[in-house]
């Protein structure tokens, strides 16, 4: 594993308790993990998403990741529909360990309440969290 200092957190992101990320773009609040929350996790060998159209409140389960050493859940940063799954990941799991943020992107959801992202963290307090 890698030292906190050796990880990427781009300064345009909201970070969850529970290590998503979530980014805004044109009313589409897209979602995945952190570089810290991949590299805690080690190889990622598969990634189980929901369905496009489903729906899921802030806090709520919506899939799974799978490394060599332990099955993680996914949690919901923020309650909305599901428009886009990035598909990739059902071939290439390790796109997550490659890149979390473009290729290892998650899930696009059509957030019900965006006020919801203002409880989310920015870089420095995550970090702060990490760090303990």
């Amino acid at each position: 594993m890698k030292e906190i200092s050796e990880l990427n957190f781009p300064e345009d992101l909201r970070y969850s308790d529970d290590h998503e990320w979530t980014k805004q773009v044109d009313g589409v609040v897209r979602i995945g993990i952190s570089d810290y929350a991949q590299d805690q996790l080690g190889d990622i060998v598969f990634v189980e998403l929901p369905e496009v159209g489903d729906t899921f409140e802030k806090g709520e389960e919506f899939g799974t990741v799978e490394s060599v050493k332990a099955v993680s859940e996914l949690y919901m940063p923020v309650g909305g529909e599901i428009t886009a799954v990035n598909e990739s990941l059902e071939e290439s799991p390790e796109l997550v360990n490659n890149d979390p943020y473009s290729g290892g992107w998650m899930v696009d959801v059509k957030a019900d309440n965006p006020e919801e992202l203002d409880a989310l963290k920015d870089r420095n307090a995550y970090l702060d969290t990490l760090k303990g």
